[in-house]
C-alpha cells in the first residue's frame, strides 16, 4: 500500500466531537506516553511534521485525527504512564481514551510497546481492555534502532515473561530507519481491501 496523502482533520475529546466516519475502518495507535506513537504516524506517512513528536512525555492530550489517501482514518490516542502531569489530568486523558476505544467506530488498535520494556501492569490493562471489549488490536515493537540483534532476542524473552504472542503476528518499528513500516502499510492496506470487499 501506499500512502499518497495525509492531512490533520481535527483534535477532540468527546464523541460528539469525532469526525464523521468515511464509510470503512480506521486505525488508532495507543500505547505508553514517548513510546512513539507520533513518530510511527510520521514514518509510515513520510510525512515528518504530519503528527507532533516530543521528548516530554504526554505530550498528545486529545484524540487527533489524520485523513489518509481521503478513505480513512489514523487515530493518535493520548499516551499513558509516566507522563509528569497531575492525576486529574491523567484520569481525564483516560476517559478520553476509553471513550474512543468504546466507541462504535469501525476500528482496528495498534498498541505500541517500547521493545526496550517489559510490558507494564498499563501496559497488560491496554490488552485485556481491548480483548474483553472484542477491538481487534495488533502489537508494534517500537524503538528496533536502539537495540542490538542480541539485544533483541533478550528483550523478547523478557517481554514473554508478561505477554504471550507469535513472531508473525507482530510488527517492529524503527521510525528512524523506518524498518517495518512497508510490512505495517501492507497489512493496512489488507485490511481496508478486505473491509471494502465484505461491505460491498
Amino acid at each position: 500500500m501506499q500512502i499518497k496523502q495525509a492531512d490533520f482533520v481535527k483534535s477532540a475529546v468527546y464523541e460528539k466531537d469525532y469526525p464523521e466516519e468515511l464509510g470503512g475502518i480506521e486505525f488508532a495507535f495507543v500505547g505508553r506516553s514517548n513510546v512513539g506513537k507520533s513518530s510511527l504516524i510520521n514514518s509510515i506517512t513520510t510525512r515528518n511534521k504530519l503528527a507532533r513528536t516530543s521528548k516530554t512525555p504526554g505530550r498528545t492530550q486529545l484524540i487527533n485525527y489524520f485523513k489518509i489517501n481521503n478513505e480513512f482514518y489514523f487515530v493518535d490516542l493520548p499516551g499513558y504512564g509516566f507522563a509528569k502531569v497531575p492525576k486529574a489530568m491523567k484520569a481525564e486523558w483516560g476517559q478520553t481514551m476509553e471513550r474512543y476505544l468504546s466507541s462504535p467506530r469501525n476500528k482496528l488498535v495498534f498498541v505500541l510497546l517500547d521493545i526496550r520494556r517489559v510490558p507494564s501492569g498499563e501496559d497488560l490493562e491496554m490488552l485485556e481492555w481491548l480483548e474483553h471489549f472484542g477491538t481487534h488490536f495488533k502489537i508494534i515493537f517500537t524503538k528496533m534502532d536502539k537495540v542490538s540483534n542480541n539485544e533483541r532476542a533478550k528483550c523478547l524473552k523478557a517481554i514473554k515473561t508478561k505477554l504471550e504472542f507469535d513472531h508473525d503476528d507482530v510488527f517492529f518499528h524503527s521510525s528512524l530507519k523506518n524498518t517495518g513500516r512497508q510490512e505495517i502499510l501492507d497489512y493496512i492496506g489488507r485490511i481496508v481491501e478486505k473491509y471494502r470487499e465484505d461491505n460491498n
